[in-house]
């Protein structure tokens, strides 16, 4: 089976290097382009190009893959499969028709659930208590092909989109490679999906990361979890940002955004009052600073309590 795989963040790099060491053969990858990075813009290739270069194979970098633009490539490369994983690009239909085995998309939700470009956060934000990954036989829609094979897993209050997104990643590539395996069998069932149930996990914009103190304490600590740690949420305190990375609900009382607690012991916490209860912060990254947890921000005399975040 020849495989052209399409990808591009870590979550990518993870199924790729999966399916190689599974002993697939990966003919070619097609990636985004080279981004400026770091305080330099130092030009840095995609997490997949860096595995396919380190594995000797040959990475194309579309800009565009619609009205015919990838054709002669498709026909150099000749796959018998491809397989998607985060690539950030529709696919026209002349792309997806052409494999034998079609296109297989890994996608991480339990569809028609959170379909779109941000299931992980959405999930994480929603205080959902569990989500998993689907593999899929892609079509012209928006994650709404048949369903190849699924597995899930549970969303403890510990989570973060890191921890939900690592553990989709080591998920998705186990389930991707048995699908392949599968298909290479003659032994995958597609399955519709249903249209109860679908909902749509839009993409992450940045106004949508600032905190909102009025809001009920669970549903405050479950953004801060689902956008940790990036985007990351944010407030401001004493004029500067002050992104915060994990917090957890708790008893208390006080005007939204007051700072009604503060400790400064070991790891410590800030203790922030809600529309309902409050929220326990946990660790948090200041404006100009590093990662650090709550009590260091208490220790450096940072915060007081009768402050208000905002």
């Amino acid at each position: 089976m020849r495989i052209l795989f399409m990808g591009t963040p870590d979550i990518s790099a993870t199924c790729l290097s999966r399916l190689i060491d599974d002993g697939f053969s990966v003919v070619a990858v097609a990636t985004g382009e080279d981004k400026p990075r770091g305080r330099g813009n130092v030009m840095t290739p995609s997490p997949v190009k860096v595995v396919a270069e380190a594995h000797g194979i040959p990475v194309y970098q579309p800009k565009t893959l619609r009205n015919g633009a990838f054709a002669e490539p498709l026909a150099g490369i000749s796959p018998d499969v491809i397989v998607v994983v985060a690539y950030g690009k529709i696919l026209p239909p002349d792309v997806l028709a052409y494999p034998k085995y079609g296109c297989i998309n890994l996608h991480v939700s339990l569809l028609p659930k959170y379909r779109g470009a941000a299931p992980m956060q959405r999930a994480v934000m929603n205080g959902e208590h569990e989500t998993g990954v689907t593999v899929m036989q892609m079509d012209e829609g928006v994650d709404t092909g048949d369903i190849l094979a699924v597995e899930r897993f549970p969303i403890t209050e510990e989570d973060t989109f890191g921890t939900v997104h690592d553990r989709s990643a080591e998920v998705g590539a186990r389930l991707l490679s048995a699908t392949l395996r599968a298909a290479e069998a003659g032994n995958l069932h597609p399955v519709k999906q249903p249209e109860e149930g679908a909902s749509y996990a839009a993409k992450i914009e940045k106004e949508e990361c600032a905190v909102d103190f009025s809001a009920d304490a669970r549903a405050v600590a479950d953004k801060i979890r689902g956008l940790s740690p990036i985007p990351t949420a944010f407030c401001h305190h004493r004029g500067k940002l002050l992104k915060l990375l994990f917090a957890t609900p708790t008893p208390g009382t006080g005007a939204p955004g007051e700072v009604i607690a503060t400790d400064g012991t070991g790891a410590g916490s800030i203790t922030v009052a809600c529309g309902r209860d409050a929220v326990k912060i946990l660790s948090l990254i200041p404006e100009g600073k590093g990662k650090m947890s709550a009590g260091d921000f208490v220790r450096g005399r940072k915060i007081e309590k009768g402050e208000v975040l905002s």
